[in-house]
């Protein structure tokens, strides 16, 4: 039975479903396969905030919100989007980006058999694939 899209994690969810699952496993004396969960969550939560940082040109953003590059540099000029660049060169940062309803806002994990079915390595895999950074 495949789950409905709504209830699949998210890239940005991992790193608390990936704690919840170590402290799951901790209850049971999973000690080491509870760290490397662990770890992999403040790993993954430090590349998420790292990618918020990115900033992109106008062109990049355009391609990444869905929105005109010219649109986009005069939100950056009235002050509705904070410049990250400098004047006369803008940028802005991926949090600050807007998007349109039809371009996802975060990726998606690739769809998953059972969840039985999935280990660690190919949830990583499916990171990779989906390109977090």
């Amino acid at each position: 039975m495949r789950r409905r899209t709504k209830d699949r994690p998210t890239v940005e969810g991992l790193p608390a479903t990936w704690r919840r699952r170590a402290k799951g496993l901790r209850r049971y004396g999973v000690e080491t396969s509870a760290t490397a969960l662990e770890r992999c969550a403040e790993e993954l939560d430090a590349t998420l905030v790292q990618r918020e940082e990115t900033t992109y040109s106008l062109v990049e953003a355009s391609r990444e919100s869905g929105y005109s590059a010219d649109h986009l540099g005069r939100l950056v000029r009235d002050g509705k989007i904070p410049n990250a660049g400098r004047p006369g060169a803008p940028r802005i940062a991926l949090k600050d980006l807007p998007r349109k309803a039809h371009v996802p806002a975060e990726p998606r994990l690739a769809d998953e058999p059972r969840r039985r079915d999935v280990s660690n390595a190919q949830i990583v895999q499916s990171i990779i694939e989906k390109g977090i950074e």
